[in-house]
């Protein structure tokens, strides 16, 4: 009887360890938890943008049950506004999150993932990159600066800006200080006026104290919020210059490479989701802003003239083909981009012309 109980008690023992030893490695040890850091180019208090980026955190801890958490940081915290992509590069930080023509000094091409004056809008640009090819050429591009990029935000239609004098010719473009990045800056340079990047924590001083004389930020709502309509005049409509900008989740490529395809994923669903919910409250609150703006009826509204738009179209198309042959790789983005936003367009003439001619009406 004890022969048998011990033979039961052995073989027993011994099924147990056959069965421990087939089980998934993740069954016997817990994860291993990440923490990663992710700065931005603007302040993290700043409405949307800032909410945006650390909701994404909370979303992918969530998801990932605390095994990837990500520590957010505003611009100047952890890096300079504009050194964000250095950091990313370097793998001194894993994320960053900010827009691509914020370092189209180092990467020329990167406005066409950004905005380009009279391009795709934030619909189109989705469509581009998700449909459209747009994902994988920007992957081409960021992998010898060793790092991938995802769309993650857009404040879809963007306002011309606030101007502290009227603009009603080509001549009152001359000598303009006007705060703008990426291509609109090159368009403006070549009517006449003088563009000046700024981050977005000087941009109110400079515009009140006549450093600059005018500033392109976003739209009503996050102008509104950064004071621009207490110093400015004259608020100008119309989304020639960024009809669609992508905000962009920056990653290091090792870091990126590292992690279990579960997070990768993870990763992804979260920079999607947010993504949208940016593209939601800008909408929604520039709908808001803008009739607070009206009643409060301080400033003019205004939008530039035919002439104007022509000029600035004129400088754009010759900008823009400059760009697309500089490089071997700018060529197929472009030629992708501009075919997309052609047949694109026929698409949208066809469907939304008598829509808008009812508007019109």
């Amino acid at each position: 009887m004890n022969t048998r109980r011990t033979f039961l008690k052995n073989l027993s023992l011994a099924s147990l360890a056959g069965l421990t030893a087939t089980l998934p490695s993740r069954a016997k040890a817990a994860p291993k938890k990440l923490r990663w850091r992710i700065a931005l180019a603007v302040p993290k208090t700043l409405p949307i943008w800032g909410e945006g980026v650390i909701r994404f955190a909370k979303q992918v801890k969530a998801m990932s049950q605390g095994e990837l958490s990500i520590k957010v940081y505003g611009a100047g915290e952890l890096v300079p506004a504009f050194g964000v992509f250095d950091a990313v590069k370097s793998g001194s930080i894993q994320m960053g999150h900010g827009t691509p023509y914020y370092y189209q000094g180092k990467v020329p091409e990167s406005p066409f993932f950004s905005s380009l004056p009279f391009g795709l809008n934030a619909a189109e640009t989705n469509a581009w990159l998700m449909g459209g090819g747009g994902q994988e050429l920007w992957e081409e591009l960021m992998a010898p600066h060793n790092m991938i990029c995802f769309a993650c935000g857009t404040p879809g239609n963007q306002t011309t800006g606030w101007f502290t004098k009227e603009i009603n010719t080509v001549q009152d473009l001359k000598g303009l200080k006007i705060r703008i990045p990426g291509i609109p800056s090159k368009v403006y340079a070549a009517a006449g006026a003088t563009p000046i990047l700024l981050p977005a924590a000087e941009i109110f001083t400079s515009l009140s104290t006549g450093v600059i004389d005018a500033v392109e930020w976003v739209g009503p709502y996050h102008d509104y919020t950064m004071g621009f309509q207490k110093v400015a005049k004259y608020f100008y409509g119309g989304s020639w210059h960024e009809p669609g900008t992508t905000m962009d989740l920056m990653i290091n490529k090792q870091a990126w490479e590292a992690l279990p395809e579960h997070l990768q994923l993870i990763v992804r669903a979260a920079a999607a989701e947010t993504h949208l919910w940016i593209w939601a409250q800008f909408e929604s609150k520039n709908g808001e802003f803008l009739k607070k703006i009206k009643a409060e009826g301080k400033v003019k509204i205004r939008s530039f003239s035919p002439e104007v738009l022509k000029e600035l179209k004129t400088h754009a198309d010759k900008i823009i083909s400059e760009l697309a042959a500089s490089s071997p790789i700018a060529t197929r983005i472009y030629n992708s981009y501009s075919t997309f936003q052609k047949e694109h367009g026929a698409y949208v003439d066809m469907t939304m012309h008598d829509y808008v001619k009812a508007f019109q009406a």
